[in-house]
């Protein structure tokens, strides 16, 4: 039994690398053949190499390795070992692949929009890939997570901010144009990493307070095949203790779980939240009859 669970542990570690590999290979294409071809940067660490690289002519996977080696050190020290061991695998894999597709093709010229668009959508796809896994690729977003502990600003402010003062630096290289163009393709890949990090289907969690909670429960179990739980709630105002389910479904119930809730009890209090992920209990569809 314990040897199994080893093996299942050791395949499910080689997975995970091997995925956050496969990011940093897809990162690293997205770079050469749309991007930095087309004097597009992108932000962070990664966008600081590309200037570098530009500048002074060393390689840009040289750079991407050294500049990020102060980030990694602080990914260990503030989120772990495991996350630290991740991001070197991403992170050599998007140094390493950078080099060895420096002449490739590029697959797209000219056209400014369609640039940006798909160079943001290949980059946040391949570091989407690698955070799901449990690696980074770049840096910086540690360095605003250890920053927003010290400063008055929350992480987003700050990397947003980090990034600001990345482009002005792209701004010398590529000109102002093609810091307008990076910080647009960044834009992209920040949008589709939690996209590729959560899945496109993603969870909805349900909290209702109404006057017929067995009958709600009922029909959602009927009409959608989930279970509820119920909790306790207490009114702030007038004391009254009430049933409050909770239910989650997957997005594309969403509309099926808004029409039970009009028809049991049109007047019921209703909370919709985002869930990134679910494990454990009995979180499963039943059959529908």
């Amino acid at each position: 039994m314990a040897s199994t669970k080893q093996k299942t542990n050791k395949l499910k570690i080689v997975s995970r690398a091997l995925l956050v590999i496969m990011g940093g290979i897809i990162t690293a294409y997205g770079l050469e053949s749309v991007l930095i071809p087309n004097r597009v940067s992108d932000g962070g660490v990664t966008g600081l190499s590309i200037v570098g690289s530009q500048l002074f002519g060393l390689p840009l996977g040289l750079l991407i390795a050294l500049l990020n080696i102060p980030f990694i050190y602080l990914g260990y020290k503030q989120i772990g070992k495991s996350f630290a061991i991740y991001s070197v695998i991403g992170i050599v894999t998007l140094a390493v692949s950078t080099s060895l597709m420096h002449h490739i093709p590029t697959i797209i010229q000219g056209d400014t929009l369609l640039i940006t668009v798909v160079g943001g959508i290949i980059i946040g796809f391949g570091m989407g890939l690698a955070l799901r896994n449990g690696g980074a690729l770049d840096g910086i977003d540690m360095l605003a997570v250890l920053l927003s502990r010290k400063l008055p600003f929350g992480t987003s402010d700050l990397i947003l901010f980090l990034n600001m003062f990345v482009f002005i630096v792209v701004s010398t290289v590529f000109g102002l144009q093609g810091a307008f163009l990076s910080a647009i393709a960044y834009f992209i890949a920040s949008k589709v990493i939690p996209i590729v990090e959560e899945g496109l289907s993603g969870l909805k969690a349900f909290k209702i307070i109404t006057t017929e909670p067995e009958l709600m429960v009922e029909m959602i179990r009927d009409r959608l095949g989930r279970g509820a739980t119920y909790s306790l709630a207490l009114g702030g105002y007038s004391n009254e203790q009430f049933k409050e389910i909770t239910c989650i479904i997957n997005r594309l119930e969403e509309s099926k779980m808004k029409e039970i809730i009009q028809e049991v009890d049109p007047r019921a209090f209703v909370a919709i939240y985002d869930v990134t992920e679910v494990k454990g209990g009995n979180f499963k569809k039943h059959d529908i009859h």
